[in-house]
């Protein structure tokens, strides 16, 4: 039978343990403290993100979900008159993209923080590694920096609302209607149904057709030979009774105003009428308003220019005889 080991033995061999632990804390203490700096990252990452996502979901139909209210929002009731589920699609887009990003940096902030801790604690000199981070994101700045700069004028564009999902606009390369919005790119159909990707980097100018409101522009041609008068007072009738009526009475804002004689050339007679509408429903009310003007014009006896077609020119003089030898 092996001797049981007396209570001094029992209680040096205890010591010399705890010494040897305290001399050796890499094998316990630091490990069970990587491990609560891990799991405090990952809590600490998760609750923030549940947080980002109630800032960024919408409380209620029609509610302005609670980040996006400190932020400028141009022309939101014109936009809700005319679809409010595109305007609510809009503020979602918008709120998930922002959220995307703080959702981004909240990550690389804890994970960076955290793993600087636990280098920290592995007794390993950090300074080094901030350096040489340093000099690497300054590397590449230097090579990425066209993705760079479309990244910063995505934030940018969509902190300033300058345009968002429905919203018809002119980017310079492409025009057509914006179908997504993201930090790089922002894609847009024009008329034709071609699909446009454009960098948000290389948009140096936006025109919007569809903030606060639009104009609807008509220049309707007549003969020299019409009374001008007479024609634009039937153009005020035509229009303003349109106008009144459906399906234009729900896109008008603001009565028609006719501006009278816009431009006289050799061949024609301008007329110009402005109205105001919503926005994007413009060209609608253009090709309806030239509908109804020219129905009147017709019914008038009000002659279009050439009304038997452009006339040819001046016949050329028969070419001389050549004399006879």
């Amino acid at each position: 039978m092996t001797a049981q080991p007396s209570v001094r033995e029992s209680q040096e061999w205890l010591l010399s343990s705890a010494e040897w632990l305290a001399n050796n804390p890499w094998i316990i203490t630091k490990p069970i403290k990587i491990i609560l700096i891990m799991v405090g990252a990952f809590l600490l990452r998760y609750l923030l993100r549940r947080m980002i996502d109630k800032l960024t979901s919408n409380s209620g139909a029609g509610r302005v979900p609670v980040l996006l209210r400190p932020l400028k929002e141009r022309a939101p009731e014109a936009i809700k008159a005319a679809a409010g589920p595109l305007l609510s699609e809009r503020r979602a887009q918008r709120a998930k993209t922002i959220g995307s990003l703080l959702k981004s940096i909240t990550s690389l902030l804890v994970f960076g923080i955290a793993f600087l801790m636990i280098l920290e604690t592995l007794t390993i000199d950090i300074t080094p590694i901030i350096a040489s981070a340093g000099v690497l994101g300054v590397a590449i700045g230097f090579g990425a920096q066209n993705l760079i700069k479309d990244f910063l004028s995505g934030i940018f564009m969509m902190l300033e609302d300058q345009y968002g999902v429905g919203d018809v606009v002119d980017l310079g390369p492409a025009t057509g209607t914006i179908e997504t919005v993201g930090l790089r790119v922002t894609t847009l159909r024009d008329v034709n149904g071609t699909v446009w990707y454009v960098r948000n980097g290389e948009v140096l100018r936006v025109g919007n057709s569809s903030q606060g409101f639009a104009v609807a522009v008509v220049d309707f041609p007549v003969a020299h030979n019409v009374d001008a008068a007479r024609a634009t007072e039937l153009m005020a009738e035509v229009v303003t009774d349109a106008a009144t009526r459906t399906p234009l009475l729900e896109d008008v804002l603001e009565p028609p105003e006719v501006l009278g004689v816009e431009k006289v050339t050799a061949d024609t007679v301008t007329l110009r009428m402005t109205v105001k509408v919503r926005p994007g429903r413009q060209w609608a009310v253009q090709r309806a308003l030239r509908a109804k003007i020219m129905a009147a014009y017709d019914e008038a006896g009000i002659e279009p220019p050439y009304p038997n077609g452009r006339p040819n020119g001046p016949e050329a003089p028969p070419a001389p005889e050549k004399p006879k030898t």
